[in-house]
């Protein structure tokens, strides 16, 4: 079993409770990492974005309220998470579509906006994680990607920790019945890239214009690049 396909299995088993367990564990503050999200991805009426991992759908969700005239395509390697984004309002809007991070199904150049939400961290690959959305996003499109972040090493640093470590797990428990799986993220949280590290594998993978703000006491971080508009990317 691969590392994805091992993500895959745990977050079928939590899909049902996934948006309600991201509100509690959040504070409600997942809305606003959203929107910035949104914000930042150029949206323009009519345009075509792809939203990689999409799970059940929250971000591409959040793109049709902001701009209702597009179309968004949801892409997602475990089908449960995307069956339960089906079931939401407005799920029926999104083209929904089975597929690899590591191997997007999409030519080159098709999509005016790529996004994800909490995929990178998941992936045995970072770099080619973003090399795919590169390859697929028009030149002079935006690549925006919302994820975790180590904590900081400030005196908040403990309170921060022990929600990881000892609050997430119970609510895992508690209501997903799952603490397996709330362990792991917030393990994947502490084990994962901090923002500038993971803004210099954006600009490897050819984005320019790379930059990133912080949410959360430091521990999660919306970044975006801009694919150049003379940038070729090789097969």
């Amino acid at each position: 079993m691969t590392h994805e396909q091992g993500v895959s299995g745990m977050f079928g088993r939590i899909a049902p409770r996934y948006v309600l367990l991201n509100r509690l564990m959040s504070f409600g503050m997942d809305a606003s990492w959203r929107r910035q999200v949104v914000r930042w991805a150029g949206l323009r009426p009519g345009c075509l974005v792809l939203d990689v991992g999409t799970g059940t759908g929250d971000i591409a969700l959040e793109a049709l309220r902001f701009e209702p005239s597009i179309k968004v395509i949801g892409a997602d390697f475990t089908a449960e998470m995307m069956r339960e984004g089906r079931k939401r309002p407005g799920g029926g809007r999104i083209l929904w579509c089975r597929a690899h991070a590591l191997t997007l199904p999409f030519p080159e150049a098709v999509f005016d906006a790529v996004t994800s939400g909490f995929l990178v961290r998941n992936v045995s690959d970072p770099l080619k994680t973003f090399q795919e959305q590169v390859r697929v996003v028009k030149p002079g499109g935006w690549v925006v990607c919302l994820d975790t972040s180590p904590p900081p090493r400030n005196l908040l640093r403990p309170l921060v920790v022990f929600h990881l470590k000892a609050v997430i797990p119970a609510l895992g428990t508690l209501v997903a019945r799952d603490r397996a799986a709330y362990r792991y993220l917030p393990a994947s949280t502490q084990a994962f890239l901090p923002p500038k590290r993971l803004a210099r594998i954006m600009s490897d993978a050819g984005l320019e214009e790379v930059s990133f703000r912080s949410f959360m006491l430091g521990t999660i971080a919306v970044l975006r690049g801009r694919r150049p508009p003379s940038l070729e990317v090789s097969h």
